[in-house]
């Protein structure tokens, strides 16, 4: 019986290819969107043409807990189980610290760690009832060891995620591998693709940052995420990687 893996935000940017990839490896997949719909019903014809996968599109907003139920319900009436969760959606409000708001804040938290606790709770009640699953939770490196007021409010999501990893872990053990990925910069940000708060000698600047000399590609990211939701990494649980390129 073939594995399903749900990915939020699994329809554009990152999570896109995370999807692309999880199709290929013969996955089928639940893949929830907020605003890009047009794009996630394109990937999904791309998806179910070009490998053996079927591909289920679900509308969810993450601050809303009746979206999150009613996905995950959903989910198990056309695959009856989940096999590998990808907590992959989040929202990044990008302005300069005076600007700050308690809306944007609360906004920030409500999806990127409320939202992903109560997908992970929900979905990993039924991993336990079957004894197996795979959490993989995107976080950043900036819940790590990089700061940046601009991304204050979400730096503090990406380290509740972290703390959220280990305990859930330790809640779901020991049926439930639970696993975070700390990316660096990676080629489809929006902060890239949309140049805010940064011009091209900076991105030189910080590129120079990194070990490798570039930021991540997606699928950099995807292959780390593909190896933690396959058996391979079976005894690895409740760790963070990170994966910037050695970042200083």
């Amino acid at each position: 019986m073939k594995k399903v893996a749900f990915i939020t935000g699994g329809a554009s940017g990152l999570g896109k290819v995370i999807s692309s990839m999880f199709a290929k490896e013969g996955y089928n997949l639940v893949i929830t969107y907020y605003k890009s719909q047009e794009e996630a019903y394109k990937l999904k014809k791309k998806l179910e043409d070009n490998y053996n996968s079927k591909v289920l599109i679900l509308k969810c907003d993450l601050s809303k807990e009746e979206d999150i139920k009613e996905v995950k319900e959903e989910a198990l009436k056309n695959f009856e189980k989940i096999d590998v969760l990808v907590n992959n959606a989040s929202v990044e409000i990008n302005k300069e610290f005076n600007q700050k708001t308690k809306k944007n804040f609360m906004y920030t938290l409500e999806v990127n760690l409320v939202g992903t606790f109560l997908i992970s709770r929900y979905i990993a009640d039924e991993m336990y009832k079957n004894k197996y699953g795979k959490i993989i939770n995107i976080s950043s490196n900036n819940a790590i060891d990089k700061n940046d007021p601009i991304t204050l409010e979400y730096d503090a999501s990406k380290v509740g995620i972290i703390s959220m990893t280990h305990n859930f872990a330790l809640e779901y053990a020991p049926f439930v591998n639970v696993n975070a990925v700390a990316p660096g910069w990676i080629t489809t940000d929006k902060i890239l693709l949309e140049n805010n708060n940064l011009d091209g000698k900076l991105l030189e600047e910080e590129s120079k940052n990194i070990l490798l000399h570039r930021f991540a590609t997606p699928e950099d990211v995807a292959n780390l995420v593909l190896f933690l939701a396959s058996d391979k990494s079976s005894y690895i649980n409740s760790e963070v990687i990170k994966i910037d390129g050695g970042s200083y």
